[in-house]
């Protein structure tokens, strides 16, 4: 009868332990960069904007159950930038701005993910960008998860944001009338997330 019940409180043991395994095992997810997108947008003399994309990019997520203990990396090929203007992105690839022929990668490192309300996360981390890194804050909305027609399983996010380029040094500007600027400092951040969990 006793060694009935240590058995029983063995095997119970053994189910709990496996149960919190599972529960903290992160599950590591790719950017699908074919389905993805890196956009962003910026005010050009004061009425108007520049829309632009980076097409070269690549990443990874990682977390446990309910997004716990999230991460992210990302890096971005500066010279993928494209404003469908080849005058403008030979500008914006110089010294001017990225200077792409010294500061080639893009990258971002996440340090927190923190649920705000609903489908909202806070994503906070380092952006490296034109030599300097500075922490920035992201907004994240969760899109859900499908599994496509060849069982690949798939999760979908959107993260906006706004950075500072003074902040990474790109100060070129030129002053209008109203003391107004040509460019805007602040730079709209849209990206289109489509990721693949790693088999």
């Amino acid at each position: 009868m006793l060694l009935n019940i240590m058995l029983l409180f063995c095997k119970l043991d053994h189910q709990c332990i496996c149960k919190c395994v599972n529960r903290m095992k992160k599950s590591k997810w790719i950017i699908d960069s074919a389905h993805s997108s890196v956009q962003f947008r910026i005010t050009y003399l004061v009425i108007a904007s520049i829309r632009g994309s980076f097409n070269t990019f690549n990443g990874f997520a990682e977390w446990g159950e309910h997004f716990k203990e999230a991460s992210i990396q990302f890096n971005i090929d500066a010279n993928s930038i494209n404003t469908n203007v080849e005058e403008r992105d030979k500008h914006l690839k110089s010294a001017d701005f990225f200077d792409t022929a010294q500061y080639p990668t893009i990258s971002f490192k996440s340090t927190s993910f923190k649920k705000i309300k609903g489908e909202k996360f806070r994503l906070e981390g380092h952006l490296t960008m034109h030599g300097h890194t500075k922490l920035v804050e992201l907004q994240v909305e969760y899109n859900g998860k499908i599994i496509d027609p060849q069982g690949q399983e798939k999760i979908s996010f959107e993260v906006t944001g706004k950075v500072s380029r003074w902040e990474f040094d790109m100060k070129y500007n030129s002053v209008l009338e109203a003391n107004s600027l040509l460019i805007d400092e602040d730079i709209d951040i849209s990206i289109q997330l489509l990721l693949n969990k790693e088999q």
